[in-house]
């Protein structure tokens, strides 16, 4: 079922993503947090190997069905007219495995063809005047390149328009989603 009300922000690692999904929160959005960093942080307390630099397949599955839970979860508590904006969609799941040749099971095809977003997807740009890595993001600046250029290949791949965000201050990119998606805030 294709959710129109569902708006992704995806993009390579520091781009912004994570700040700009919690400015539209601060305005009245619903937003839905990166699921990566979250079990990153869990693997790393429970001493799982779940993580990229360890077990990459475990990591890719582990990122797929916490996007695809938290997809399916936020579908049964919002209107359908609500948007909700989501910090990296289910498809960032797939491109991961791609970019490390972990193969892409017909039913996790399945599954991406029945968790539709609204196809405009808004893509983060590398920026590297605010690129950090840290203990949760790990990868080089040319990997940072490399993953925003596979990650608008796959969304293209499987039939989003991508918009890509201009380079600017974080309430010009606010704006440029909302008047994007042409939707008021709740509190405007």
């Amino acid at each position: 079922m294709i959710k129109n009300n569902f708006y992704i922000i995806s993009g390579g690692p520091g781009v912004g993503k994570t700040t700009l999904i919690n400015a539209l929160r601060r305005i009245g959005f619903t937003t839905v947090e990166e699921e990566a960093r979250r079990i990153i942080k869990d693997q790393l307390a429970t001493g799982g190997d779940g993580v990229p630099w360890k077990n990459k397949t475990l990591y890719a599955q582990l990122m797929f069905d916490a996007s695809v839970s938290a997809y399916e979860e936020i579908k049964k508590s919002v209107d359908f007219r609500e948007p909700v904006y989501f910090d990296r969609g289910i498809l960032d799941a797939v491109c991961y495995m791609h970019m490390e040749n972990i193969p892409v099971s017909k039913e996790t095809v399945d599954t991406v063809h029945k968790c539709v977003y609204n196809r405009n997807v808004f893509i983060l740009p590398p920026w590297r005047e605010i690129y950090e890595t840290d203990s949760e993001r790990k990868q080089s600046w040319k990997e940072a390149l490399s993953t925003f250029d596979r990650m608008k290949e796959t969304y293209l791949e499987y039939g989003y328009h991508v918009i890509e965000v201009p380079k600017v201050s974080v309430l010009e990119r606010q704006r440029f989603i909302v008047e994007k998606t042409k939707i008021r805030s709740p509190r405007s």
